[in-house]
């Protein structure tokens, strides 16, 4: 188990984050949340940043937050889901665009951290899926909202009342990722793309971007507020131990559907 959970390397303007949890493929336990908040948080304030990009160390993006720890008595309690300190609001505070590369599994939660960034590139080898239905909880980063913007909203039914398996190539076509590149071009693409944003006119960059934004904010907030609704009622019903009974059924059918579905 790795003692760094978040790896963060500077190229000039561009600023990359690895989520560094290899052996767990990246499942995000309170520690790296704290650390990817922390780190969003004090990005925000430098000036000298133009752009981010977030991907995962390993053969995984994030497969979601850590279950064995958050099954834990108390855990859940640890986690600032969606107010004000959360890393979903830290993440849409970011005056930085911010470029998720997937490089393999983005399962559930970490299907919503990828969509938070400004849009996705993804490996040949991404997987995406969202098992928040099987898990037993409700979404709170977004991901009702925003995977219907992305993909429509019946394949966005089909995706979460599913749990199934969508692979990068046809996440492409159905808008869920801007582009599919070779798994070993993966980063030199995002770093071309950050590259670019990085020459922009900053405050142009930023109007724009702001803009785009807000067309999509104005229902988004209210439709987004109701998401925090729900998710408060159910979660306050989630036992620990139905969440760990719900944990070893799922991790027993992703294993099963990674050695049927894993790209070669």
């Amino acid at each position: 188990m790795t003692d760094t959970p978040l790896l963060v390397h500077r190229q000039g303007a561009v600023v990359e984050l690895t989520l560094n949890r290899p052996d767990v493929l990246n499942a995000m336990n309170h520690a790296l949340v704290s650390a990817l908040t922390e780190t969003l948080r004090e990005l925000s304030t430098d000036d000298s940043v133009r752009a981010i990009i977030l991907t995962g160390a390993g053969r995984a993006f994030s497969c979601g937050l850590d279950l064995k720890e958050l099954s834990a008595p108390g855990a859940m309690e640890k986690f600032d889901w969606h107010d004000e300190g959360s890393l979903f609001a830290v993440a849409h505070a970011c005056p930085h665009p911010i470029i998720s590369a997937v490089n393999g599994f983005a399962i559930t939660g970490g299907l919503e951290l990828a969509m938070l960034g400004d849009f996705l590139i993804a490996s040949d080898k991404a997987v995406f899926a969202d098992t928040h239905a099987r898990v037993g909880l409700t979404p709170s980063w977004g991901l009702t909202q925003v995977l219907p913007r992305l993909i429509g909203v019946n394949r966005a039914r089909q995706m979460s009342l599913t749990g199934e398996f969508v692979k990068a190539e046809t996440a492409e076509k159905w808008g869920l990722v801007n582009e599919m590149v070779p798994d070993g071009q993966l980063m030199d693409r995002a770093r071309a793309l950050a590259g670019q944003i990085a020459e922009t006119d900053r405050s142009t960059m930023v109007n724009i971007r702001g803009l785009i934004g807000q067309s999509q904010e104005l229902l988004f907030k209210a439709a987004m507020a109701r998401e925090f609704e729900v998710f408060d009622a159910h979660i306050a019903q989630v036992s620990s131990k139905d969440l760990a009974q719900n944990r070893e059924k799922v991790t027993a059918r992703g294993k099963a559907l990674t050695r049927e579905k894993t790209p070669d």
